[in-house]
This record gives C-alpha cells, structure tokens and sequence, in this order.
C-alpha cells in the first residue's frame, strides 16, 4: 500500500447526500408540502451560503442559521429547529454510495482512514453508527468543530496533528469536490483523488493525482 493514511470526504464521497428528498421529508413531517420549485427557492440562498462558508467569510451557525431563516419566519419556529429536523431527516435516508463499504472494509486492514468533513458535527456520528462504519474511522474531523473549512489549510494541519503527523507524502485525499476536497488537498502538499461520479468538466491547472468514476474503480487502483 503506497499511503499509511486515507483521507475521505463524507457527502457525495461515501454517503448519498440527497437534499431534495430530505428536506422534502423534514417539511412532510411538519405538514408542508414542499416541492421542486421550493427548493429551488431554498438552493439560490442555500448554494452562495456554502461558497461563503468554505472561503471562510462566514462560519457554521451562520449558515445554518440563515438558509431556513424564511422558513423560519412563515412557520413559526427557529432557523435552528428547522437544521436540526433537516439533518435528522438526513440520517434517517442516509444511504453509502455503491462500493464504498467493500473499499473501507478492504482498506481498513492495510492503511489507517479518516474523514475530514464541511458537514455539520449533528449529521457525522449518526450517520457512520447507522451504516456500521464508524469502527473503521481512527480520526473523524468536522469543519464546525475545528472552526475553519476546506480547503483552508487549517484544517488539514489540524488533521495531520491529530494523525500524529505522518509524512505526507504517505496521505491521499479522496473527494468529489474540487474547490474543497481537492485544492485543499494540493494546496496542503498531498496527493489526491477526485471522484467524478457525474463526468464534470476538471478545472484547467487542477491537476489532482488520480480520477476516478467510482469507488470500485479506486479500490482498483489502491489494491490491485
């Protein structure tokens, strides 16, 4: 095995992160149909809000915090409230994405892994108990706790510190997001890999070490 440690993105990377049918849920569960053209509605305040949290001009409770804020306000309750149903809703149609188990599983016996997350500390835990890979995950770090998001370096340095600072070049980042999971990754000095699942378009000038389609395609390449 090339790397003593394998970093993992979580949403899109090892879990099914399907916001639609989620919030779909949550709003089912307070008796409000919520539809398509709602959440197109909810995704032009939703999406810039993420853009700002991940450049670091905004932090976690401000997101969470402003992209319910009018849903807040026509229901009745808090903008909190409202996270905290959206991510149980969440946990609860939480799915792996296909091959992501056998490759845990698999990697799990010759490299230490990890996850390094801009997902919220409330989603993270449930999750990895719910499908049974919480055991296989020595360091489990989260945006909101650290403070600072990918792909600022900070929080990949507050990972190696808490990996007991391996040599990078022993430490692969796999995600399926460009601007965070992979120019944090290069940024920061390790190799990474980006999952495109949906044949995006890669950046000019981004140049991340592997790519791959699948998660079975990446088990192929780290354990041939």
């Amino acid at each position: 095995m090339k790397y003593d440690w394998i970093l993992f993105d979580a949403d899109e990377t090892l879990f099914h992160f399907d916001a639609f049918k989620g919030i779909q849920l949550m709003f089912s569960r307070k008796g409000v149909d919520f539809t398509q053209a709602d959440y197109n509605q909810y995704q032009e305040v939703n999406k810039p809000l993420w853009v700002a949290y991940q450049n670091g001009k905004i932090d976690a409770h401000e997101l969470k915090h402003s992209r319910f804020l009018q849903w807040a306000e026509k229901l009745g309750t808090t903008t909190m409230e409202l996270n905290s149903a959206f991510l149980n809703a969440m946990a609860d149609i939480c799915t792996l994405l296909p091959g992501a188990r056998d490759l845990i599983d698999s990697l799990s016996e010759r490299a230490k892994l990890g996850i390094i997350t801009n997902g919220f500390e409330e989603l993270q835990d449930v999750r990895l108990e719910k499908t049974g890979l919480k055991k296989f995950f020595e360091q489990v770090i989260i945006s909101e706790q650290v403070g600072v998001a990918k792909p600022d370096k900070k929080i990949f340095d507050y990972a190696l510190g808490k990996m007991n600072y391996p040599c990078k070049s022993r430490v692969l980042m796999v995600g399926d997001t460009l601007q965070s999971d992979i120019v944090g990754g290069i940024n920061f000095g390790i190799e990474t890999c980006w999952l495109n699942r949906h044949n995006a378009e890669k950046e000019e000038g981004l140049e991340p070490t592997y790519i791959v389609s699948s998660l079975v395609e990446l088990k192929k390449i780290l354990i041939p």
